[in-house]
């Protein structure tokens, strides 16, 4: 082949490329190399991750069946293709999380006393114990609801987990069906008195249903749980007046969203499975066809795996990672002033392996508190429950500072949150926005102005992660602190574009999506094209989550033809197939999967000798280019490219936490060889946050006011 374009081009589907991408984190679940309670946290995040891909992914492509939606090209598969593909790939998967729990993970555990147990195996006083424990706290927050001609069949609320219970009279004989739900209010592993020894607590209320139905006999119970649609629907709403109570209306709607799975303990009888079934697929919205056998999964053992994690979390230091603590960024060392760190250079800070609260939360800190400053404005996609960043924007709106927050508002299942913040900040006086219509705002920015001797002076941060200190802590990321002229002015006129009104098409350093950033991130890719058609050489390395966009894939591939050679890290879906002869034979992919989630986005062009280095926001995915805003920053401080280099370096060169795709579309994890040593990015960074060939960057000459 010796051109391609974005409608005939090789390319995997993205669904089923995200599964390969969950069944990585399964992986680490059954490596042994893995501390035991770590393996436990990755068998809890595998089954929250394909909650969320069945409320958000597979309930879409159910839409799309009903509505008739055809694929467009080039993808390969219709709608309904890719939900028999997903079926078989998913029963695969719950096969093999089943024998990695049940013949691994829980045998290892009970070697180290920590077990789940049944209330059958009890001595009389851990029994007694448990007794107690359901009389005093569980028994009250019951509700029993029976379904009969005078009880119509209850609302299930999303992935919570029940009880279907089989229920005779003893007087007339008849058979009843009656739910319980197992309340979230309540701890999920009872404790029974032994150290780390728990009884599940859907099994603490089955063996005291009795107490829910006096003088019936309950003949058996069952678990279930369901899965209901949850996204939102703002795309399909003409432009609504007020946003913020149009998010509110939507979040409390998507809790009546369709059903679209149905978990069920294995041996539940059929009669069972089909009222269940038949009730469940009745839908106001019909939006979707009904709920049939094939969207039934059948579970051994435990339904709701997410709870895991609480077990994961034991303080059990010998069975856990060593613990981490990020290191201060050696330009924030011992400053008396962090807006003196940085006139005197460009700083770069990679996180978790550098600490969030000495960088970020410590520049909007003492943004809040200098009484130079005369404005902070930032833009907020995520952020966690008591953080130092809403506190400092609230202390420093109560210092008479202009303060204003770009929050988004429509960041998934974060919404509620938001909207909390949102109010929150309002109520303090500061100026709250939220963004463009039709357009998430993805981008991670702040911008200080700050009154300085020489004039005023606008001071950034630019970054590939939310301003989430608890997130910070567990996902890789990257951040950029400069003053330098040009980057303050396109932010300031990026705000202006958020919270004002403006058609703001030009940025002078700034890539925007989706305004310049898929132009630039072309002009980038076609001009590696043409240095390697120039006999000048070509070479692009880009870190990313994911890369689904076909018109991104297509110059890749065109640049591969060229002999520009092409490293990608991607965490996630990745579309395109590395190592085809003629098309992709200088691309190769690799997929890092470790004790921290790889979040950081980072991309470097050789450009025929002299390189360029950026970092962003963005994705290399349709929805980031077109529908959100996001920011792409150069890193222009030669002295920074170095550990910039040693970063993806360490990435490419991992033979422990990597994975590569292959020309036949199958992720192989790499092993080191014989006598080789054994290269984990995630431990090498630990050590050395920039590699080891990064050094600390000479200062710069002061640059004037803007």
């Amino acid at each position: 082949m010796s051109s391609v374009t974005s409608l005939s081009l090789p390319y995997l589907n993205r669904e089923l490329s995200w599964l390969d991408f969950n069944a990585r984190v399964l992986e680490e679940a059954l490596d042994e190399r893995v501390p035991l309670l770590e393996r436990l946290k990755f068998m809890s995040i595998f089954s929250t991750n394909l909650d969320e891909f069945y409320m958000v992914r597979v309930a879409g492509l159910r839409r799309k069946v009903t509505a008739g939606t055809k694929q467009y090209a080039p993808d390969p598969l219709a709608p309904d293709e890719q939900l028999d593909a997903i079926r078989t790939r998913v029963r695969e998967l719950i096969a093999r999380r089943r024998r990695c729990l049940k013949g691994e993970l829980f045998p290892a555990l009970a070697r180290h006393d920590i077990c789940l147990v049944s209330m059958d195996s009890l001595s009389e006083d851990e029994r007694d114990r448990v007794n107690a424990f359901f009389e005093s706290q569980v028994f009250p927050v019951l509700t029993p609801l029976a379904v009969d001609p005078g009880h119509p069949f209850p609302y299930i609320s999303n992935l919570s987990l029940s009880l279907a219970v089989d229920i005779k009279d003893p007087v007339t004989g008849k058979d009843h069906f009656a739910r319980v739900k197992v309340p979230k209010s309540l701890p999920r592993w009872v404790p029974i008195g032994r150290a780390h020894c728990y009884v599940p607590l859907e099994e603490v209320i089955g063996t005291r249903l009795g107490a829910l139905f006096p003088g019936m006999e309950v003949v058996r119970w069952y678990t279930f749980r369901i899965t209901r649609y949850s996204d939102l629907d703002l795309g399909q709403m003409d432009q609504p007046e007020d946003l913020l109570e149009t998010i509110e209306q939507q979040v409390f709607q998507r809790r009546f969203g369709e059903v679209v799975r149905l978990e069920v303990q294995k041996d539940m009888p059929e009669r069972i499975r089909q009222l269940l079934l038949e009730e469940l697929s009745e839908s106001e919205t019909q939006l979707v066809a009904p709920l049939g056998p094939q969207d039934v999964h059948d579970i051994d053992d435990l339904l709701e795996m997410g709870d895991l994690m609480q077990l994961a979390m034991l303080d059990v230091p010998e069975l856990r990672d060593p613990p981490h603590v990020p290191q201060v960024p050696p330009a924030f060392k011992d400053t008396r002033n962090i807006f003196d760190a940085i006139r005197e250079h460009d700083v770069l800070v990679h996180h978790p392996y550098e600490s969030f609260s000495g960088s970020v939360e410590a520049f909007l800190d003492a943004a809040a508190n200098d009484p130079h400053v005369l404005a902070i404005k930032l833009t907020l996609y995520r952020t966690s429950g008591d953080t130092a960043i809403v506190r400092a924007l609230t202390d420093a709106a109560e210092a008479g500072k202009q303060v204003a927050v770009l929050i988004e508002l429509q960041a998934r299942f974060d919404e509620a949150n938001n909207i909390t913040f949102a109010r929150t900040m309002e109520s303090f006086g500061i100026h709250v926005a939220y963004g463009l219509p039709g357009l998430k705002t993805h981008a991670k920015t702040v911008l200080v102005v700050r009154r300085d001797p020489d004039g005023i002076r606008r001071y950034v941060h630019i970054g590939t992660g939310n301003y989430n200190s608890k997130t910070a802590r567990l996902y890789t990321d990257m951040g950029l602190f400069t003053c330098h002229p040009e980057l303050g002015a396109d932010l300031s006129d990026l705000f202006n574009s958020l919270t004002g009104v403006s058609r703001q098409k030009f940025y002078r350093r700034l890539a925007v999506a989706p305004v310049t950033l898929r132009a630039k991130m072309l002009e980038l890719i076609d001009r590696e094209t043409a240095h390697a058609r120039a006999g000048k050489g070509g070479r692009i390395i880009a870190k990313m989550n994911a890369l689904v966009d076909p018109e991104i894939i297509a110059a890749l591939y065109r640049a591969s033809q060229a002999g520009v050679q092409v490293d990608l890290v991607v965490r996630g879906i990745c579309c395109l197939l590395p190592g085809l002869k003629g098309v992709s034979d200088h691309i190769r992919v690799v997929s890092i999967i470790g004790r921290f989630l790889e979040h950081s986005r980072l991309s470097c062009f050789a450009n025929a000798g002299n390189p360029e280095y950026y970092i962003g926001s963005a994705d290399w995915m349709p929805r980031n280019f077109d529908r959100r805003v996001e920011v792409l920053t150069p890193i222009e401080d030669v002295a920074l490219h170095k550990g910039l280099d040693a970063v993806l370096a360490t990435c490419l060169a991992d033979n422990r936490q990597a994975w590569e795709l292959n020309a036949d579309g199958q992720y192989r994890r790499r092993e080191p060889g014989p006598g080789a040593e054994t290269k984990a990015t995630q431990q090498i960074l630990i050590k050395e946050p920039w590699g080891t060939a990064a050094a600390r960057p000479p200062k710069r000459k002061k640059k004037g006011s803007v």
